[in-house]
Order: C-alpha cells, then structure tokens, then sequence
C-alpha cells in the first residue's frame, strides 16, 4: 500500500469535477449529432460543408457583419504592407512598433476614454482584476472583490489570482441589495459583472451607480456584447448609460464581436498617464509578448473609421428591425428588449435534437445546456445580425416552432407567417 499523499481540492473557486463531469456529456451529444464541431467554408452569409450541406449561421456574435466587411478586411491586409511586420515578438514596454499607438489613439478618440489594447477579453481581465484586488488599480484600498454568479468565465477564472490580493466572494445575479450590504461592512466594495450578458440582459447600470456615488464602490464591466451594436459611435450600453466614469468604472470590451476586428480595448476614465505603465508592466498577460497584431489592428482601425461614419447607424438600424422581426415571431423572456441574443426555451433532453432539426432545414443556432446556463434552463441560442435578411428570419423562426418554440402570442393558432 503507497504512502504517498493524495490531493484533497478546495473547489473554492472552480470546481472541474463538476464542469466537465456535468457539462462533457452535453457537448458530446451536441457533437455525435452533428451540432458541434461543425466546418464549412463561408461565403456571402452561407456555410458550405465538405458535404455539400448549407446553413445560415444564427449564433454568431458578430451583429454588425463588420468582420466581413471589405474595408474591415481591406483594413487588415494594407496595416501588414504599411507597419512590414505581423507580430513583432517582445513585449511592447521593452520595443514596440507604432501599431499599437495609432490604434489606441483612434479608440481613445472614438470612446472618449484612454485606451488600452490587449490581445483578448480574458488576457485583459486576467491581469487587470488582480491589480485592483490589490488597490494598485483603483484608491489604494484593497476591495472585496464581488463576483456577479453569472459574469461570464473569463472573468470568474480570475478568482484565485484575485483571492491571493483579497478577499473574494459571489453575489446572486445582479443583487443590489447584497451589494449595498457588503459596502456598509468593507472599507471598499468591487463588483465584476458583465455589461451586457452573453444569454441576453443588460447591467443595471444606474443603480449600480448609485452605489458608485455614495459608497465609493468601483464596478468592472465586460461590455464585449454590447460594443458597437449599441449606442451613438457604438460606444456600447455601458458608456451609454452609465452616469459615472471615472476611476470608479473600468470596462474592457472586445473587438472581435460588433466592431468586426480582433483584440480587445480597455477603458479607463480619470486616471493620470502612469496607470498605463503599471498596466502594461504588471497586469499579466498585457505585458507579454502576446498582442493584438497588425493585421488585427489594421481591421481594428478600419471598424473605427465605419464607427465614425453614418453606415455605423444604418448597420445598427438593420439589426434592430431584425431584433423586432424575430420577437414579431417567437416568443422568448428577452422578447421586447433591444439586445440582440434571444434563447429560445428548450428541455434539456429536447435541445439537441430542436438544434438538430434546425441546423437540417439550413440554419444553425447553438444548444446551451449546463453549466453554460443553470440546470433546467436550456435553450438555443439565437443571436441577430444586421445582415440577416427577412426571409432567412421568418424562415428560421417557422423552423423554431417546429422544433417546440412557442410563436409570438398575435402568431398563436394560425402558426408563423
């Protein structure tokens, strides 16, 4: 009989028995019929697989259709011609090419904020959340550090870092009531929350505000859903509507969803020059060799020319009527609201084979199941674009109901039109 000690885990902050016991089973039976794992080539909207199968891919997060724009593409390839240079490999406090600059000085322009790029949301989140957990980023006052339940994976997976700077704890879905109770017992309060949730729903940004103003509790938004498909200049619903930013808001934002692009902006109000050196020095993955590279800051740059113009408006316009056409059809919770996910309501031993009866009629709309969702709340994700066309929406929808969505209540008895 061995000696050797065995691991007990804390399962403090994660809990991989769970996930992948719970959550493999789920994707193995998205994957063995056909609704995961998908491959096909894309041309004008339509995916052709090596089987000659079509489909109109309806979850996909880009909801401006900017990533196939030709000045966006266009944008990529003359950055390589004009910057010569991919990815120059060392982190940029070391050596740094112009590309970089020129892109946070367009965004810093376009957002009214000074702007930090990072490769990705979650490289961004990973070394920024700790900084603050440490009061290096922010007053100098270590925060507890507020999870919302459900901020999205990017941000929880920063728990364990955070918890070794502070403490760490997780809030019910948006509780203000919680989060009021924990500013009256700590010193300072921050909340990690996303801005616009990837299943639909925005932050109540005003109220938290409110806690903002008179606790002096600073708030971090993922605002990635919510860029570019929302507000003038695409500045996202976060910045649209939140009526305090300064040092107490930080928001990162990714440029590979409505702006079309790659990488990701993080913004910052108030703080003076020499928070970006501690960012760029310290907060892990941004200071790194792992950057946005030049063809991504070239499409980057294009977007924010788009964002500029009066085409940012009428792309935002496409979208809402496709939002209003698709709740003009089929019932969901999110029905009414102006973001552009809608989960249709499924069982979760039904939503499988309702994604695998649409994806056969030549749409693709993804199965969420647990632990992407709570139990008993699966659905197909649905997410519209600005290019989607009418007749792709309405038949789409018709297919939805045949697959056990339940119509718009005008659309009940005589089915979808």
């Amino acid at each position: 009989m061995s000696d050797r000690k065995t691991i007990t885990p804390t399962h403090r902050y994660r809990n991989n028995d769970k996930l992948i016991g719970i959550g493999n089973a789920f994707w193995n039976m998205s994957e063995a019929n056909g609704v995961a794992g998908i491959v096909g080539d894309l041309a004008d909207g339509v995916f052709t697989m090596a089987d000659g199968h079509h489909f109109v891919n309806f979850t996909v997060c880009s909801y401006l259709d900017l990533d196939t724009h030709p000045k966006v593409i266009d944008g990529a390839i003359a950055a390589l011609r004009r910057f010569n240079v991919l990815d120059h490999c060392i982190p940029r406090t070391r050596v740094q090419t112009p590309v970089l600059l020129e892109l946070e000085e367009s965004l810093g322009e376009l957002f009214g904020a000074m702007v930090i790029s990072a490769v990705s949301t979650a490289a961004a989140s990973t070394g920024l959340l700790p900084l603050i957990a440490s009061g290096h980023l922010g007053n100098g006052t270590r925060p507890l550090m507020v999870f919302d339940k459900n901020a999205h994976v990017s941000l929880a997976n920063a728990k364990p870092s955070c918890a070794d700077e502070s403490e760490v704890v997780t809030c019910k879905h948006h509780d203000l009531d919680y989060l009021e109770d924990m500013c009256r017992t700590y010193e300072r309060v921050c909340y990690v929350v996303d801005g616009a949730d990837s299943l639909g729903g925005y932050a109540p940004v005003k109220e938290l505000a409110d806690l903002q103003d008179k606790y002096n509790m600073l708030v971090f938004y993922d605002d990635s859903h919510s860029l570019s498909a929302y507000g003038q200049r695409g500045i996202g619903y976060v910045r649209t509507h939140a009526p305090i930013l300064d040092q107490r808001t930080i928001t990162v934002a990714t440029l590979s969803k409505g702006f079309g692009a790659g990488g990701t902006a993080v913004l910052l109000d108030g703080y003076p020059q020499a928070t970006r050196r501690l960012v760029e020095r310290f907060a892990g993955p941004l200071g790194y060799s792992q950057k946005m590279n030049a063809a991504a800051v070239g499409a980057a740059l294009a977007s924010a020319e788009i964002h500029r113009t009066e085409e940012l408006d009428q792309l935002q316009g496409r979208l809402r009527t496709n939002i209003a056409m698709f709740d003009s059809l089929l019932d969901t919770e999110q029905s009414g609201e102006s973001y552009p996910i809608r989960l249709v309501p499924m069982s979760d031993d039904t939503v499988v084979n309702a994604a695998q009866q649409v994806f056969a009629a030549g749409f693709y709309t993804s199965p969420v199941f647990f632990p992407i969702v709570a139990r008993g709340t699966a659905g197909l994700r649905v997410m519209l674009r600005a290019g989607q066309t009418e007749e792709q929406i309405r038949r789409l929808c018709a297919v939805l109901v045949q697959a056990g969505a339940r119509p718009a209540a005008a659309l009940d008895g005589p089915g979808p039109r």
